[in-house]
C-alpha cells in the first residue's frame, strides 16, 4: 500500500481497528468471481497490496497457493508474524512488482487501487498485472466509488476506537479536493500502554479518486477485458450511490 508517509504506525494495530471487516465474505466473493469467469479455479493467486495478509490467509484457507505482495515493510512484518504456512511474501511495490511466473488469478482489495495517485501509476500497476496472469487469467479488484469520496470522505472526521486488552484509537480527518480528485487523510493514533500511559503516532495516508469510465479504459489500454462492475457481494449492477465497485477483467493474451 502506498500513501504520503504509507503505513508505518497503523500497521500494528491495523487488524484490531478493521475487526468489522468480513474478510471470509469478501474471499468468498472472489472465489465466486473465479468460478463465474475461469474454466476452472486458478492454483496460484497473488493477492496485491495485501497489507497484513488478511485476505491472502483467508484465500489460502480456501485451497490456493498464495503469493502475498505490498510496499510497506511494516505491514508485511505484521504478515509474517501470523501463520502463513504455503504463503510467500514479497516486500513489492504495486507499480513495480516482478514475479518468478505467472499466476491465475490477482486480487487486489480494499481499495488499494485508490493509492494509485496519477494515470500513470494506474496504467503501471494494471500492465504489469496484465503481464503476470496467465492467459485468460482473472483480474479481482476494487476501488472505492466518487459517491464515498464525495459524501463520506469529504472534509468529515472519524474517530475508530477498539477496547481489547490495551485501547486503540485514532483520529481520521480526511480533506477531498475534487479538482484533483485527491483525499487526504490524516490520522493520529493512541495506543495504550502497559503502564496505562498512551503513545501518540501521527502519519498521512492519500487515495485518488477515480470514475468507471476511466478504470474501465485503464484495462483496456493494459490489454485487459473487462468482464463485469458490480455494486456489491451479490454481483449487483453498479449505481452512482454505491460506495465501493468491484471489477473483474481478463487477460487477454495471444
Amino acid at each position: 500500500m502506498m500513501g504520503c508517509e504509507g503505513y508505518s504506525a497503523i500497521a500494528r494495530v491495523y487488524e484490531r481497528l478493521g475487526e468489522e471487516i468480513d474478510y471470509r465474505k469478501w474471499a468468498d466473493f472472489a472465489e465466486a468471481c473465479f468460478d463465474r469467469f475461469l474454466p476452472k479455479r486458478p492454483s496460484l493467486v497473488l493477492d496485491l497490496a495485501c497489507g497484513t495478509g488478511r485476505m491472502t490467509r483467508e484465500l489460502a484457507a480456501k485451497g490456493y497457493d498464495m503469493i502475498g505482495a505490498d510496499g510497506s515493510a511494516e505491514m508485511l512484518s505484521e504478515a509474517v508474524s501470523r501463520p502463513h504456512d504455503g504463503i510467500l511474501y514479497l516486500l513489492q511495490d504495486m507499480r513495480s512488482f516482478e514475479l518468478y511466473g505467472t499466476v491465475g488469478a490477482v486480487t487486489c482489495c480494499l481499495d488499494s487501487v485508490n493509492y494509485l495517485l496519477s494515470k500513470k501509476d494506474l496504467l503501471s500497476c494494471f500492465s504489469l498485472v496484465h503481464n503476470y496472469l496467465d492467459p485468460n487469467g482473472l483480474f479481482f479488484f476494487d476501488v472505492n466509488t466518487p459517491y464515498k469520496f464525495r459524501t463520506v470522505y469529504g472534509q468529515n472526521a472519524y474517530v475508530l476506537e477498539e477496547n481489547g486488552d490495551r485501547s486503540v484509537y485514532c483520529g481520521w480527518q480526511n480533506d477531498y479536493d475534487p479538482e484533483s480528485g485527491i483525499c487526504e487523510f490524516a490520522l493520529s493514533l493512541f495506543e495504550e500502554l502497559p503502564n496505562g500511559d498512551y503513545r501518540r503516532s501521527d502519519e498521512c495516508q492519500r487515495e485518488r479518486c477515480y470514475s468507471l469510465e476511466e478504470l474501465s479504459e485503464a484495462l483496456q489500454d493494459s490489454g485487459f477485458e473487462l468482464l463485469g462492475v458490480y455494486s456489491d457481494f451479490a454481483f449487483s449492477a453498479p449505481t452512482d450511490t454505491a460506495e465501493r465497485w468491484y471489477f473483474c477483467a481478463r487477460a487477454m493474451k495471444e
